[in-house]
């Protein structure tokens, strides 16, 4: 019988998602890879509930996850919220998303009032909720109207199946509509989750982040540590079938060697921090308040213990922020 830790709440960290009243834990734990059918559920059970009990009460998700087997990373968080989880349901944010393939056909995809309004009700089936506190638009869909979207989450807001909304993946323009919508229909819209990491500073460059804040809203990060490229995985060479995000293949544009070359830099600025190099580069997203959560991914509890580590030291002195700042111009 698990029973969570008494201390899980002992840091006293939350960070509230613009002016809402959503609140979350600086690191939340992410469910894209690694966290489907394929993968051994006790392992991944025990690292959920570890989190958990160090904090991290927000765990993001999206039906399209399970590393190839659609909607099995859903279904395995479905079973410990079904179990160890449930008496803590109150406690915990539930998020998951629509918008990228969950079946054939047309209305596996994209972002349309039948795609979204169907696809919340398969995402509750396979997490085993009423409903979850986050579900988002997972892209922006060019075939569907943003009113149509918008309306669509309105309406399963309304509808008792999600109590707040956010969009991922959504461009300046995109988000600025998505925003006058929202405000008209009266949604309670919090958040756009994007790709965010030290090395990637287009959400702030794009003016996300400036309509994000004028608009009372936040964005929450996701690959942070742009799949484990700022760690000391890499310090000594990037191989050549590292994985890299679409949204960052341009770090490689200058050779990797001169991406190496600053990672090495930054590392020695995080030493000097008596940090890691992944502790600093979380740190440095958080010291932004409009970054509601950094979202890690990680199969390893030590891994995840190492990460929640950035929380003890999330200041930036004037000296750091400059060598930093030209580092990445």
């Amino acid at each position: 019988m698990y029973t969570a830790s008494d201390k899980r709440y002992s840091n006293g960290l939350v960070r509230h998602a613009g002016k809402s009243g959503l609140m979350l834990p600086p690191i939340s734990l992410g469910l894209w890879r690694h966290y489907g059918s394929a993968d051994s559920f006790g392992d991944r059970r025990k690292v959920i509930l570890h989190a958990f009990d160090k904090g991290i009460f927000h765990f993001d998700n999206a039906n399209h996850y399970g590393d190839g087997d659609l909607g099995s990373s859903e279904k395995l968080l479905g079973q410990i919220l079904n179990s160890e989880l449930k008496s803590y349901r109150d406690e915990l944010v539930i998020s998951t998303k629509a918008g990228y393939e969950i079946h054939d056909g047309p209305y596996g995809t994209g972002t349309s009032r039948k795609s979204l309004l169907q696809g919340i009700d398969g995402s509750l089936e396979r997490l085993n909720l009423d409903y979850v506190d986050i579900y988002y638009a997972h892209r922006y869909d060019e075939a569907t109207p943003v009113e149509e979207t918008v309306r669509a989450l309105d309406d399963i807001v309304k509808s008792g199946k999600a109590l707040y909304v956010g969009v991922s993946n959504f461009e300046a323009p995109q988000l600025k509509e998505a925003i006058t919508l929202f405000k008209k229909l009266g949604t309670p819209f919090v958040l756009n989750q994007m790709s965010m990491n030290i090395l990637n500073n287009h959400v702030e460059n794009s003016g996300i982040t400036d309509i994000l804040k004028t608009n009372g809203a936040g964005a929450i990060a996701y690959g942070p540590l742009s799949e484990g490229l700022l760690s000391d995985r890499y310090l000594d060479g990037i191989p050549d079938n590292f994985r890299i995000h679409p949204t960052n293949k341009y770090l490689f544009d200058n050779g990797k060697a001169a991406l190496v070359k600053k990672l090495n830099n930054l590392n020695e600025i995080a030493k000097n921090r008596d940090q890691t190099l992944s502790q600093m580069s979380l740190a440095w997203l958080l010291r932004d308040p409009v970054v509601a959560s950094v979202i890690i991914g990680t199969t390893s509890i030590e891994h995840l213990d190492d990460n929640l580590k950035t929380l003890d030291n999330l200041q930036f002195n004037s000296d750091e922020i400059k060598k930093i700042d030209e580092l990445l111009k």
